[in-house]
């Protein structure tokens, strides 16, 4: 099963990130680039028409997923296993704090 999601930056859609066969890739939306808003959403992942990839989920988005006693939590009620780390984002990141936000493409 191959997953996307829409990243947003302060509600705009700034780009994609999916899985792949070999990990996952990130792409800048073209709008975005020469949108006026247009920020980086990472200093990691500065603006660029190609899209980035990883083999495993790229730290930036790693570190939007909670820890602790909150992603406990988020395991066993969305029954999540802690190393899919791509199922722990899209089901804990559509309302992050902060300005960046994960949408699950369905």
């Amino acid at each position: 099963m191959r997953r996307k999601a829409y990243i947003k930056m302060n509600n705009e859609i700034a780009g994609m990130l999916w899985e792949t066969d070999q990990g996952y890739s990130f792409q800048y939306n073209e709008n975005y680039i020469v949108s006026i808003h247009g920020q980086p959403i990472s200093l990691t992942l500065p603006i660029q028409k190609l899209p980035y990839e990883s083999k495993v989920l790229f730290p930036f988005f790693d570190g939007l997923i909670p820890e602790g006693w909150l992603l406990d939590i988020a395991e066993r009620n969305w029954k999540l296993n802690e190393k899919d780390r791509m199922g722990l984002l899209l089901a804990c990141c559509q309302n992050c704090i902060g300005a960046v936000s994960v949408e699950e493409i369905k």
